[in-house]
């Protein structure tokens, strides 16, 4: 059994004198991170670009909601760095995504376009992920190789592990990751899940983002272990903890469980501890059991920042880069909002499409007549 392994990145590029687990003089030069992950400038400002449209599509979104236009909001905002170092580590043409409802970023990286969230959001017949029939926050979309989620939490984790094996039979070299909460690990679909994948040494990739709340119930009341990357140990798979903050630790973490995973090493867990920026969703109210202070303190690690600063530091990103980006976003998002605004929506005729096979609506105007 190989027990778990725990690893909190830093912004040094030498920990405990390896460099890319190679052993290495103490005094050699440190590489900038982003050099040493082979990371290049175009793609360093491409994550960032990607993490603000993130940014502004959930905006956006927050005002639809007060605006009584869209039913229902679940945010992102803190899980970009998670969310967007995740997707950019992995392959789109092969790998397979399996999201849960805080995975804007996620996706946004994987293929969905502002566009076909705001169709989503507005319950457009247009709308990519179900024509209009599922909650806002329910991501899938068979073209970008994402696999449609559920309201249930903890649900998707199996349909990963399933993804996965499908994957290790056809012998195409995809790995499977998904998405969840730390309340999620806590469920029976968890452990289904992580067993059988340990058991059958799958190409998956267990990525629990950790905001440390499960709705309102703090990590300290709904698990025992210091951390949900403690649980790898139990499974006999390698498990991880990073800064979720930190677009290139979570990005590091995630290219190597893949590599790992496509040399038939089986599957990996990652906890990527995050910071929650908003409510729990746009019903709650987290005045109610956080404290302001800790509030206030999660607002000094949103990872916008943080990935600011480090391009920053670097010279990688100057005011004029970082304008040119928020322009062009809010175009996007402004003209993919009105597309989706004029879009039509679905005719209650649909209303059993996709649900049962060779069942018709019923016409219930002719019904209630006398």
């Amino acid at each position: 059994m190989v027990p778990a392994r725990r690893s909190v990145r830093t912004k040094t590029s030498v920990v405990n004198g390896l460099h890319n687990g190679l052993a290495i003089p103490a005094s050699a030069p440190a590489l900038p991170i982003h050099e040493e992950l082979g990371l290049s400038l175009e793609r360093l400002r491409e994550m960032f670009e990607t993490m603000l449209l993130a940014r502004a599509v959930d905006e956006r979104q927050w005002i639809l909601n007060r605006q009584g236009r869209e039913a229902f909001h679940i945010s992102c905002q803190g899980h970009e760095g998670s969310g967007v170092g995740s997707a950019f580590a992995l392959d789109r043409d092969r790998d397979v995504m399996v999201p849960y409802y805080r995975s804007l970023a996620a996706v946004i990286a994987f293929g969905v376009t502002p566009r076909e969230l705001f169709l989503s959001a507005l319950a457009k017949a247009d709308d990519p992920m179900s024509g209009g029939r599922q909650m806002p926050a329910h991501y899938g979309l068979a073209r970008a190789r994402i696999l449609t989620s559920g309201s249930p939490v903890a649900t998707q984790i199996p349909h990963a592990t399933g993804a996965a094996l499908a994957s290790k039979i056809r012998g195409d070299g995809a790995v499977a990751i998904t998405y969840f909460g730390d309340g999620a690990s806590s469920k029976g679909d968890f452990h289904e899940g992580l067993n059988f994948a340990a058991i059958h040494k799958l190409p998956a990739i267990f990525l629990c983002e950790n905001n440390h709340y499960a709705i309102s119930v703090p990590s300290s009341k709904q698990m025992a272990v210091r951390s949900v990357a403690d649980r790898a140990v139990g499974y006999g798979m390698f498990g991880e903890s990073v800064d979720g903050t930190d677009t290139l630790a979570v990005y590091r973490a995630v290219s190597l469980a893949a590599k790992r995973a496509r040399a038939g090493e089986g599957p990996t867990l990652i906890e990527s501890n995050v910071v929650r920026l908003t409510p729990h969703s746009s019903d709650d109210d987290d005045r109610r059991y956080r404290p302001e202070a800790e509030r206030e303190e999660a607002r000094h690690h949103d990872p916008l920042d943080v990935f600011r600063s480090y391009l920053r530091e670097h010279r990688l990103l100057d005011d004029e880069g970082e304008a040119a980006m928020r322009g062009r976003i809010q175009h996007e998002v402004e003209t993919a909002l009105e597309e989706a605004e004029a879009a039509a929506l679905p005719v209650p005729e649909t209303a059993f499409d996709q649900v049962y096979a060779g069942v018709r609506m019923p016409n219930f105007r002719d019904a209630l007549r006398p």
